[in-house]
């Protein structure tokens, strides 16, 4: 693969450019930059940014730049097919809402006026990002999509109606299947300051166990983020009827590994992205079925 042609057309279509990395131009040295960079950063060091160095660039920019503000005005509902579901949680804001963030055209596809989807799976993802506002413009960059968005203080975003498909699983068929949500969380405890100054208070510091091993030390998820978690996961299962189940292992211990039968599709219920890519580790250290026990 020409790196140089890669990392130009990566410019082009997500934002960067080389001066992100101290670079001039597109030639050697901005590969030999990101090298560096991803070098540093525990990222695979192959010249090239690719979607994962950039989100991890962008939050860095971000973190320095960012504008955040709270959004003041709620709704008490999630849209499916068209229809309005309550929520009992005090904190939704629909993409047509002012403040909302709607998915573009073209990250998704619509299902308009065609029979009721029927979704069997909910996909819990983390954003590595410093607030859900951030994680929308790196998704629509990307041109993916994802259902909902979990801020820090717990906002729940809907930027579609679950009746289209989003994407956000990696896979047509996990898509079509699916409900995703991605919860904020930079994950790397560098960024505890942000979230202080901009106060939120320290995160929560964990290692997540998955694939067979721990993570290193990494922020976790705040309370109030959890609990709006579990609010929407109780109204998607109203609305939907996804089961309220979690991927367990044969001795009833909750899977923190690929799920055969969520691979497959043949699984209803609620999943966290590993279980589905061996190359994901969100969101690890979510118990899924620990919170499903606090909803039933």
């Amino acid at each position: 693969m020409d790196k140089h042609f890669y990392n130009l057309a990566s410019s082009e279509k997500l934002g960067w450019n080389p001066s992100w990395f101290g670079a001039e131009g597109f030639g050697d040295h901005l590969i030999e930059r990101i090298t560096a960079y991803q070098a540093n950063h525990g990222l695979t060091a192959d010249g090239m940014c690719g979607p994962g160095t950039y989100r991890r660039l962008w939050t860095e920019r971000e973190a320095t730049i960012s504008d955040y503000r709270p959004v003041e005005a709620f709704n008490d509902s999630i849209v499916y097919d068209g229809n309005h579901f309550r929520i009992e949680w005090p904190q939704v804001v629909l993409w047509s809402d002012q403040g909302g963030l709607k998915a573009p055209k073209g990250t998704y596809r619509s299902h308009s006026g065609l029979k009721p989807r029927k979704p069997t799976m909910f996909v819990n993802h983390w954003d590595v990002c410093l607030s859900s506002r951030s994680c929308h413009k790196v998704l629509a960059k990307r041109g993916i999509s994802v259902h909902f968005l979990i801020d820090n203080d717990g906002t729940i975003y809907q930027t579609m109606d679950m009746q289209h498909v989003a994407w956000h699983a990696g896979g047509k068929a996990w898509n079509n299947a699916s409900i995703g949500v991605e919860i904020t969380n930079a994950y790397y405890p560098k960024y505890q300051p942000w979230y202080e100054k901009h106060g939120h208070g320290l995160r929560p510091v964990t290692r997540g166990f998955v694939h067979g091993s721990y993570l290193k030390p990494h922020l976790g998820f705040y309370p109030v983020q959890l609990d709006a978690l579990k609010a929407l996961w109780y109204a998607v299962h109203l609305a939907t009827g996804i089961p309220l189940k979690a991927p367990l292992n044969d001795n009833g211990s909750e899977c923190t590994t690929v799920y055969p039968e969520a691979v497959r599709g043949t699984f209803s219920g609620y999943v966290n992205h590993y279980n589905l890519k061996s190359t994901k580790i969100d969101c690890a250290g979510l118990g899924i079925n620990a919170l499903l026990q606090d909803i039933r």
